[in-house]
């Protein structure tokens, strides 16, 4: 790779690259599969999740990739604002609307532990403070929280928050950026497989499922294969092989989910999740460089296209919506309730994506630069002043002197 001289690197644009429909049908594959978990369809589709994850440490590392040839270092500050307009908007509106809903009309535990994560989803440590409250992520019987699922974005931002720096320090004194980075991508992902494995016991798996140090390796696996040893290995092997290699990978990752199960699956914990992100990572690495093999071809197929473009705001809507639309509020049950729950999702994610999403990331002009930085700080704000002005409910007082 040829390292341009910073002081004669041309500015690094992100001009969007022609998008990867193969890519956008794997997005869709994998919110369909956590929609078909939550209402109950489907035990292995939270797999979907590790899809999402090796498809984000893909996409980041390669973009972060393409700068380091471009200008031979990476600039923390444009790739954080690019990452803020993209995921902040959506993630912003979704907080606030459902938080004012909750509050003016869900029951008060519900209410309570809104306002008690609401702070946490902000600060992208969702993750750690569930765990911190031993809220096991496959526990159907505890209160509900209209922001449990958003533990896999707090891993998400968390990665990007630390990953990039990686890459800058690589890209400023390795020799071959490109190889240094796919040895740290492999040493770390090995190093998280074992984290996993040491850590997973009999109990809930729920701190090895939802740590981000047991979970990096997912990214991780994603980002090996961005780079450019990994990329030219399996653009040769995908000369001959790319048809049959990635429908057996999709086979295989078909029926990890067909039999996984969170509670009783052990086999997750100890090398199931990693093989299952290695699948995904590499049948994403033949779908980029192969776009015409029948998998490819399939998984481009527009109305899964489209369920991947609005994938985000369709994950961040999903769960709150199938929470507040409970039995008992809607008097629907089984199918009917997921009909309902995945109209209103669909629904609300598209608003979101043509309102919100798409207007702030490719056209306000505002979201840039000072103007940017300001209106990030006031919607922080803004969200910081919402979790403490909304009174929570007194807490339930048990008496027990009669006992």
């Amino acid at each position: 790779m040829n390292r341009a001289h910073p002081a004669e690197a041309v500015p690094f644009t992100t001009g969007r690259k022609p998008r990867l429909p193969a890519l956008d049908g794997l997005r869709g594959i994998a919110i369909l599969g956590v929609l078909a978990f939550h209402t109950g369809h489907l035990p292995g589709g939270f797999l979907g999740v590790d899809l999402f994850f090796t498809l984000s440490g893909y996409l980041i590392t390669e973009l972060l990739l393409r700068e380091v040839e471009a200008t031979g270092a990476v600039s923390l500050v444009a790739f954080w604002g690019r990452r803020i307009r993209r995921l902040l908007p959506a993630l912003v509106t979704m907080l606030a609307g459902v938080t004012v809903l909750v509050w003016a009309a869900g029951p008060p535990d519900l209410v309570r532990t809104t306002l008690d994560d609401g702070p946490w989803v902000q600060l992208n440590l969702l993750n750690w403070h569930l765990l911190a409250e031993s809220a096991g992520y496959w526990d159907r019987f505890g209160s509900q929280r209209v922001f449990e699922h958003l533990w896999s974005i707090a891993v998400e931002e968390q990665f990007y928050l630390l990953w990039p720096p990686v890459l800058l320090v690589v890209a400023r004194f390795a020799k071959r950026p490109d190889t240094w980075v796919a040895v740290v991508a492999a040493t770390a992902s090995i190093g998280s497989l074992a984290l996993m494995v040491t850590l997973a016991g009999a109990g809930d798996p729920s701190r090895v499922y939802t740590g981000t140090d047991t979970r990096a390796f997912s990214l991780l696996l994603g980002a090996l294969v961005a780079t450019g040893p990994v990329r030219a290995a399996l653009a040769r092997a995908a000369v001959r092989w790319a048809g049959a290699a990635a429908a057996l990978l999709m086979a295989g990752i078909a029926i990890l989910w067909s039999l996984a199960d969170g509670t009783t699956s052990r086999w997750l914990f100890t090398g199931g999740l990693f093989a299952h992100s290695l699948a995904a990572a590499l049948l994403i690495g033949l779908c980029v460089p192969a776009p015409r093999t029948w998998v490819a071809t399939g998984l481009a197929w527009p109305p899964l296209r489209w369920c991947g473009l609005i994938s985000y705001s369709l994950y961040l809507w999903h769960w709150p919506v199938f929470v507040l639309l409970s039995p008992e509020r809607t008097g629907l049950d089984g199918l009917p309730r997921t009909l309902a729950v995945l109209a209103v999702s669909l629904g609300l994610a598209t608003l979101s994506k043509y309102l919100v999403e798409d207007p702030i990331r490719f056209r306000a002009r505002w979201a840039r630069g000072r103007s940017g930085l300001l209106a990030f700080t006031a919607v922080m704000a803004g969200l910081a002043v919402l979790w403490v002005v909304l009174p929570a409910p007194a807490p339930v007082v048990v008496d027990i002197t009669g006992l």
